[in-house]
């Protein structure tokens, strides 16, 4: 089978591929050596799948059902890997252990050949809970992003939120000297990160890049996360990119502004979380989307998001 990237892939990799970078040039043949180390049997690719990797639908080889995903190591696969492990099928899918005499060890250590490969439980790849009417898909994955906020590993492996955050307001700052249009909301987003991390109220293992998007239905579950960008900080962080979902939908409201600041009330209240910091934080994550959305050539994502950032 030839492993033929998905045009949604090669578009958003292309967006932040580095200098020199070959990865999407050599991915058919990295993943027809996955699938033969493994013993796979491939049914599809998923189309049009994600923005950081390839999605291929496999059975192993007792007939099992799963999912063989590779990403470039911009994507932190390898992140995902310990974030997985540590919640074991806990509120996300389940990451497969590597099948008997595949070569590729039962130990913690991750050989070369398996860099940036990951086998991983099948879910229903077409039913996610955005699926669901808005306050239903909302309820579901506010319950499911609950379960992933746990204590992180000893000596862990992911970012924190005061370093991610930390390269995104370098971009910021120097998008906001190059367009200056966007230079207010850029101030506003940055004195909000360093109000929110003088005194961050708790320490936990977050999704990073959570939406209803990244709930699938599944078999063990109901509902259950997939395409963690794993992060360590403060549940208002992660909880900030839920409040956005269907922004477009907001946009197109004449009462979106309102309706933005009863979800944040909405999901604080029922997660727990401080509203005005899951203000702050939606703020700030709202402003880096739009900026980089314009940066790279994204006018329309750019202008739907700055809007949005604005009634914050």
């Amino acid at each position: 089978m030839v492993f033929e990237p998905p045009k949604r892939l090669v578009r958003a990799l292309g967006e932040t591929a580095p200098d020199g970078d070959d990865w999407l040039e050599k991915l058919p043949e990295a993943a027809q050596q996955a699938v033969a180390l493994r013993e796979l049997t491939v049914e599809r690719v998923q189309v049009p799948g994600g923005r950081s990797s390839l999605v291929v639908l496999v059975r192993a080889a007792d007939g099992t059902p799963a999912v063989l995903k590779l990403a470039p190591g911009r994507a932190r696969p390898e992140a995902e890997r310990a974030a997985l492990a540590h919640w074991a099928g806990r509120g996300a899918v389940q990451l497969f252990e590597p099948p008997p005499g595949s070569g590729l060890g039962s130990g913690s250590e991750v050989p070369p050949s398996a860099a940036g490969v990951l086998l991983l439980e099948r879910l229903h790849p077409d039913v996610s809970v955005r699926s669901l009417p808005e306050a239903k898909a909302l309820l579901e994955a506010a319950g499911t992003l609950r379960r992933l906020w746990v204590e992180p590993p000893a000596g862990f492996p992911f970012e924190t939120v005061a370093e991610r955050t930390g390269r995104q307001a370098d971009a910021m700052r120097a998008r906001a000297q190059a367009d200056p249009e966007v230079a207010p909301l850029v101030g506003l987003a940055l004195a909000a990160r360093e109000e929110l991390l003088a005194a961050p109220p708790e320490h936990r293992l977050l999704h990073g890049t959570f939406r209803q998007s990244k709930v699938l239905g599944g078999e063990r579950m109901p509902w259950l996360a997939v395409g963690p960008d794993p992060v360590v900080g403060e549940c208002a962080f992660d909880l900030a990119r839920l409040v956005r979902d269907r922004v477009e939908d907001l946009i197109a409201q004449p009462s979106g502004a309102a309706t933005t600041r009863r979800r944040v009330k909405r999901l604080a209240e029922s997660l727990d979380v401080d509203q005005e910091r899951l203000r702050g934080w939606t703020l700030f994550r709202a402003v880096e989307s739009g900026v980089r959305a314009r940066r790279v050539g994204r006018p329309r994502d750019a202008e739907v998001l700055l809007e949005f950032a604005g009634w914050l």
